[in-house]
């Protein structure tokens, strides 16, 4: 027997997923940070991305007042940050004080901060929002990136996958691990020995 299937009802089980921190404000600029892993890239010309917000959830109100909002990548640093702000409301308590982390200015956004410990802050003005069912769907234009400089080597090259990135798979954190090999790698012809 290869691979022997069993059938479950629908559902989304496509893992692992970006676990992320998306900062918001209401127009009082009361920040919250909530922990989304149903986000992704929708274009790269024009930069496009999206993240899906359940409409009961304290952000959904504050992205949908401002039409704005931070998409902050992980680490294994914020790990512990990024459960709990997935966990707790911000309706009831600052998550930014709970989890000792820093607002940082976005450059252009008015409302929504950056989360200073993130080694990427993705600032975002929301386009088009879809009611699809349990969640919301914010399509938003990127109108900033922002990136930590420890990050850069000394040749000035971004170095994304040595910030320690973390992953969220079928309920469990995840370090991202060891690279199995570049874009292309597969079709890359072989350097002849002399």
């Amino acid at each position: 027997m290869i691979n022997e299937k069993e059938n479950w009802k629908p559902g989304n089980m496509i893992y692992p997923l970006p676990a992320v921190m998306v900062s918001c404000a209401g127009k009082d600029k009361k920040a919250n940070i909530i922990t989304i892993g149903w986000t992704g890239t929708i274009c790269t010309n024009p930069p496009m991305c999206y993240i899906s917000v359940r409409p009961e959830r304290y952000s959904h109100h504050l992205i949908n007042e401002t039409k704005e909002f931070v998409i902050n990548l992980t680490t294994k640093d914020l790990a512990k940050a990024c459960d709990y702000c997935g966990v707790k409301s911000g309706k009831y308590e600052d998550k930014f004080e709970k989890t000792k982390l820093h607002k940082g200015e976005a450059k252009e956004l008015n409302y929504a901060p950056i989360i200073n410990e993130s080694p990427v802050n993705i600032e975002c003005k929301v386009k088009e929002v879809k009611k699809l069912g349990s969640h919301h769907m914010f399509i938003a234009d990127v109108v900033n990136v922002q990136v930590n400089k420890e990050a850069l080597n000394d040749k000035g090259k971004f170095e994304l996958n040595k910030t320690g990135l973390i992953t969220y798979s079928h309920g469990e954190y995840f370090l991202l691990g060891k690279s199995l090999g570049t874009f292309g790698y597969s079709v890359k012809k072989k350097k002849k020995r002399k």
